[in-house]
């Protein structure tokens, strides 16, 4: 036990340090961004993934695309998304797929029509590639994603130490956050999302990562805290991604991040003694007053903005006329292009270019994949909701063991209706909750002693 918090504490602190130097220098992430693909294929190429090695890598990805991102660290945008996809194929190739997994072939099927349609309608000054891939990169992820996943084999505590990997580098974005906008006060001046304590990157995005990162302390506040150090350090790091993921005044990644709590919460309510559920009862009492706590400060050091931006208001405390910041014209926009178009849809692209037409000036990508799927895909893309939305839901019935499966599938549900699919977070998130969970021995948890069943 010792050795692995040793362990624990001396990567969290490795990561604190890799924030610093890409702050001082941000060529450096190029180095760092390549290490990562590097030594991503070359472990599952020695490996043979014989132990899952695919699943650690991609997720250790998927907690870097945001900072890689907002430094220059990535050679291509999409680059996040791509290598996921690879090493997906490569642990297909070398650990196979459940034969149960059709419904996701159905899924990436059902995606090419749209992909033939968009390429043979998108106008002629537009980049065909450019727009194509930047719709269907998150879909293809997710898709080779969940065929790897689908019902393979993991224990709780290997689940565990995948978030574990996501959750590494995002404490390296927390770090660049904090050196990039040290004063909070200087920096926000109104209630929209801000660039600045994002990081200069879009606050939609890093909210959505640090979202993820609050859900996974909160994990390990709950399984991994048996030392009172350890537990002091895991509740400090949960309260400073709370603070910083509020700061980027984007609410949509710290609303998720709070369903998922309660998920986890109202699950592990359920499969605990009754002892436990004292236990359970007293975390989350103390987790309402550090979270109010953490609101607070927040208040304070925004001159009460913060509450203004929750409360729907501009700076001067009017209610905004948008509740969603102007997405909701876009997602009319893209359900009357379905309601046009509901067989084949419009094409992959196509509603960008569409509203463009329309409007005769240049309007921003979706970030909702439910509109887009059903604008682009028509009658396919209903499908193909459908089987991602029902497929993880089924599984939790006989798989009861996966206590974040419910949590995961809300990441990814949350994050599409307000961010799309503009990280791969959601897609790889997403197959996690269609791994199947085949024992819970061994795991250490402070909030019972014996497994998380009932007797």
């Amino acid at each position: 036990m010792f050795k692995k918090n040793n362990l624990y504490i001396s990567l969290v602190f490795l990561h604190v340090i890799l924030g610093v130097l890409v702050f001082i220098e941000a060529k450096l992430a190029i180095p760092y961004g390549l290490a990562i693909l590097s030594i991503g294929f070359l472990l599952i190429l020695k490996t043979e993934n014989r132990h899952n090695q695919v699943l650690y890598v991609a997720a250790y990805s998927i907690g870097s695309e945001v900072i890689l991102r907002m430094t220059g660290g990535y050679v291509l945008y999409e680059i996040g998304k791509y290598s996921v996809i690879i090493y997906m194929i490569m642990g297909i190739y070398f650990s196979g797929f459940s034969r149960n997994s059709f419904p996701y072939w159905v899924f990436l099927l059902i995606l090419i029509p749209g992909i033939i349609l968009g390429s043979s309608t998108l106008n002629l000054d537009t980049s065909v590639r450019k727009a194509i891939a930047f719709n269907i990169s998150g879909p293809i992820c997710l898709g080779i994603s969940a065929l790897y996943c689908y019902q393979r084999n993991v224990t709780l505590k290997e689940l565990d130490n995948i978030l574990l990997c996501i959750l590494l580098p995002i404490i390296s974005t927390i770090t660049f956050l904090f050196l990039y906008a040290p004063s909070v006060k200087e920096v926000v001046t109104g209630t929209d999302s801000n660039f600045a304590t994002s990081g200069g990157y879009g606050p939609n995005q890093v909210s959505t990562i640090i979202g993820l990162g609050v859900f996974i302390i909160f994990t390990r506040v709950i399984f991994y805290s048996q030392e009172k150090w350890i537990k002091i350090i895991n509740i400090f790091m949960l309260l400073v991604f709370a603070f910083r993921g509020l700061m980027t005044f984007s609410r949509g990644g710290m609303i998720c991040a709070l369903v998922m709590v309660i998920f986890l919460i109202l699950i592990l309510f359920n499969v605990v003694k009754t002892k436990s559920k004292y236990k359970i009862i007293k975390m989350v009492g103390f987790s309402i007053i550090a979270m109010s706590i953490i609101w607070a400060y927040s208040t304070l050091e925004t001159g009460g903005l913060i509450n203004k931006r929750y409360a729907n208001e501009d700076a001067a405390g009017r209610v905004k006329a948008s509740r969603l910041s102007g997405r909701e014209v876009i997602i009319e926009n893209e359900f009357n292009m379905f309601l046009e178009n509901p067989v084949m849809g419009i094409g992959v692209g196509k509603g960008k270019e569409n509203r463009q037409e329309e409007t005769k000036e240049m309007v921003g990508a979706t970030h909702n994949e439910i509109s887009r799927m059903l604008a682009e895909h028509g009658s396919f893309g209903v499908l193909g909701l459908l089987i991602l939305g029902l497929t993880p839901l089924a599984l939790y019935i006989n798989n009861r063991k996966h206590i974040y499966l419910l949590a995961l599938f809300t990441f990814w549900l949350l994050t599409i209706n307000h961010a799309a699919m503009r990280l791969a977070a959601p897609a790889f998130v997403y197959a996690l909750s269609l791994l199947h969970i085949y024992s819970v021995e061994n795991q250490n948890i402070t909030i019972q002693e014996e497994k998380l069943d009932k007797e």
